[in-house]
């Protein structure tokens, strides 16, 4: 019988305190290996209210610093000076420096915001969803004047959303309604919504933006859907639970978070198939750590999966699917993003 963690159910408001486990290394790089890949990873901690900052050359925490409340998902500038945070336990929007982690700004979205997903689109703008007001937020110039327009979705539990090459669109997952929304960001004609499985909450968009890829953890499934009317083109089995995907930034494959299985489910994009899988945890492991946010390195060489519930971030080889090393996070690390 499948558990389903209580964690999991990230579209109500998340619990504030979890026994955390000793992190375990795992599989270690050389020295050599790890000099060579370089870079730096961001993590939001969720249950800590901080924001960590880990050299990925040494694996070491460099800088953790106090966030907002219940900090989820984080997305890095075009330029990489930046990362932002969706202060998921607030109503604001909040830029730190990567350099320093130094707090910027904070970009309020009003009452009852609650935003959760969050883009830095390379027009240099943010889009973010504001799960409390089921809407999606444009914050135009974010780093000077911030101004904010909101789109209505409609829809309860706007949880996680993508945003089209051109920035005319945003698709957001509505875990509470159970559906997939279109928001045109420039005519503002009525968003679409659709039904997509059951409690859809993994989304992204392929690079050609071709195909809106959708993981829906009730059904175990990813769908593939048509971006302009939301027709599933076609379904696949993934592992339990799949509440993130992710694609690889070359768009050859993407990868799901199989919470319950502890493990991630690889799709072949151009043949809507899941072609392997590829274990982290493992079932015996998966309700201690809790797996939830993936993702992948620039070159598509590595897979992040942060493991909530003992505050690691597991470095996955993708080629290998081997597990190279667990890196210490902060008290229920989250969102990723990271920098090459």
């Amino acid at each position: 019988m499948r558990i389903i963690p209580t964690l999991a159910l990230a579209w109500a408001p998340a619990a504030l305190g979890l026994a955390a486990c000793a992190p375990i290394a795992a599989d270690a790089p050389t020295v050599a290996d790890a000099a060579a890949q370089g870079g730096t990873l961001f993590v939001a901690n969720k249950f800590g209210n901080t924001l960590t900052k880990i050299d990925l050359a040494t694996g070491e925490t460099v800088l953790e610093v106090p966030s907002c409340t219940n900090p989820h998902e984080l997305a890095t500038s075009p330029d990489g000076a930046h990362v932002a945070l969706a202060c998921y336990g607030g109503t604001s929007v909040d830029i730190f420096r990567t350099s320093d982690l130094a707090r910027l700004k904070s970009v309020e979205l009003g009452a009852n915001a609650r935003p959760h997903g969050i883009v830095w689109h390379a027009n240099g703008a943010l889009y973010a969803t504001a799960e409390g007001r089921k809407s999606v937020f444009w914050i135009r110039d974010p780093l000077g004047k911030a101004e904010t327009f909101e789109y209505g979705t409609g829809q309860e539990g706007s949880h996680m959303l993508a945003i089209s090459p051109d920035a005319r669109h945003a698709w957001t997952v509505d875990m509470g309604s159970g559906t997939v929304t279109l928001v045109d960001l420039l005519t503002r004609r009525a968003p679409l919504s659709v039904a997509v499985g059951v409690e859809p909450e993994g989304i992204a968009l392929a690079p050609d933006g071709e195909t809106l890829w959708v993981s829906a953890r009730g059904s175990d499934k990813a769908f593939a859907l048509d971006p302009m009317n939301l027709e599933i083109r076609s379904e696949l089995a993934t592992g339990a639970f799949p509440l993130r995907l992710a694609i690889r930034p070359q768009g050859d494959v993407a990868v799901t978070s199989d919470l319950a299985d502890g493990g991630l489910t690889v799709i072949d994009l151009a043949r809507a198939e899941a072609i392997r899988s590829i274990p982290v945890a493992g079932p015996e492991g998966a309700q201690e750590r809790m797996q939830v946010t993936v993702i992948w390195s620039q070159d598509g060489e590595r897979i992040y999966v942060a493991e909530t519930g003992d505050d690691t971030i597991a470095e996955v080889d993708y080629a290998s699917g081997r597990v190279r090393r667990r890196l210490e996070a902060g008290d229920g690390g989250d969102g990723l993003a990271v920098l090459p």
